[in-house]
């Protein structure tokens, strides 16, 4: 169902202070799980709408905003930033720096959109609580940290969000990606992959560099294990499934005359279903233990970083929300696509309850991106940012309210 006149007029009056909150939150990231200011000023917006809050995993937020009898809904915004420097050139670019694990430095940046998300979520509870007149029902505004990592849902579930917080009937949530601004993409069934990262230490024996020969050279067995870890997905698993297996990080070694006694990389794998994972998994571990065994190693060490569930949108509730959507934007700004080989731990806070969720995406630039040979900047980009803010977020509270109305709307 579309809008009424009521709500849109409340989008448009409001857009010009979400641009501005926006861009607050662009210029001041924080890295995953450690959102403590960004938690704080989310409170304090809420707050200052008249709700309570309330703290799960660390710096998790959760408002409820009650309205009388009627369906309870969930709506997930995450709000954690990355360790990129930002090389957008705007003029509220991102400067903050933050505490990597490893007590290293880093700049960070809103370089997945969260800072967009952040603003949706927080206009969407704004609109609600000053339009009740309009629904009746119970709305979960969940603002979740340490998406990119894997950590913020299970976080907020193991501090026990659904024994407090009244739980709701269907879930929904959305991510900026460089689609074209004012439209929206989603899939029914599964919508995103599953996400394992592994980090592997690989062991050998130290040796001067010119004495190779005394040497199990990590470096040289690495690169092996690398290697053949691309033979995975092109021998190892059916043309008609999907997995992806991409070695991001390589490190070892300190001077290059000295043949290190280990060295290190990380891993990530994705796939679409159980079985694919579990094959991909084992042949994974297969080979990187061969190929020390054939080295004389000892044995390497695989250790599980952290890892995504699959991203399922529920199909009744996928068409319901295609429908609603579709009356508010219009049919030929909305697109049932199919699945995406990134990965979200969103669909967490419905698999533990087992109640359906539907996760969609909303583009960020205007045509004029789309016009030239080089594609636009995608997430994780140090160029990535909206570039039509105003149409972005719109498009961004209009979709959540529609999806939230097709359900507590009067």
């Amino acid at each position: 169902m579309s809008l009424n006149t009521s709500f849109r007029d409340a989008v448009s009056a409001h857009l010009a202070e979400a641009v501005a909150d926006y861009k607050e939150f662009h210029r001041s990231p924080e890295l995953s799980m450690q959102e403590t200011q960004t938690s704080a000023t989310i409170r304090a917006k809420l707050e200052g709408l008249g709700l309570t809050t309330s703290i799960f995993g660390g710096t998790g937020v959760v408002a409820v905003i009650e309205n009388g009898d009627g369906p309870v809904v969930g709506y997930r915004a995450d709000i954690d930033g990355l360790p990129i420097v930002e090389d957008t050139g705007l003029d509220y670019a991102s400067v903050a720096e933050g505490t990597l694990p490893d007590g290293a430095t880093t700049k960070v940046m809103h370089g997945c959109g969260h800072d967009t998300h952040i603003t949706v979520g927080l206009y969407l509870a704004r609109i609600l609580v000053e339009h009740r007149d309009q629904w009746s029902g119970t709305v979960v505004m969940i603002f979740q940290p340490g998406e990119e990592t894997g950590e913020g849902a299970r976080a907020m579930l193991d501090d026990g969000i659904w024994d407090s917080i009244v739980k709701p009937e269907a879930i929904y949530g959305q991510h900026v990606w460089p689609g074209k601004a004012g439209h929206i993409y989603t899939a029914k069934g599964t919508a995103m992959a599953m996400s394992d990262c592994l980090r592997v230490t690989v062991k050998g024996k130290q040796a001067h560099g010119s004495q190779p020969e005394s040497a199990i050279d990590p470096i040289v067995l690495g690169a092996y294990m690398i290697t053949r870890l691309q033979s995975v997905v092109s021998r190892e698993i059916s043309g008609r499934d999907m997995a992806v297996v991409t070695v991001g990080t390589f490190h070892g070694g300190l001077k290059e005359n000295i043949i290190p006694d280990s060295a290190e990389f990380k891993l990530n794998i994705r796939t679409f279903n159980e079985e694919v994972r579990a094959v991909v998994l084992q042949r994974v571990e297969r080979i990187i233990l061969a190929e020390a065994l054939g080295s004389g190693a000892p044995e390497p060490v695989i250790e599980e970083m952290y890892r995504f569930p699959r991203c399922y949108n529920d199909p009744d509730l996928t068409d319901g929300f295609l429908s609603a959507v579709g009356d508010e934007l219009g049919e030929d700004q909305v697109h049932l696509e199919g699945p995406v080989t990134g990965s979200e731990d969103f669909g967490a806070f419905g698999d533990d309850i087992d109640v359906p969720y539907v996760y969609w995406f909303f583009g960020g630039y205007s045509p004029a991106k789309f016009s030239g040979d080089e594609a636009p900047a995608g997430n994780h980009s140090p160029f990535f940012a909206p570039d039509d803010v105003e149409t972005t977020l719109e498009t961004g509270i209009r979709a959540g309210l529609s999806a939230l109305l097709s359900k507590v709307g009067k």
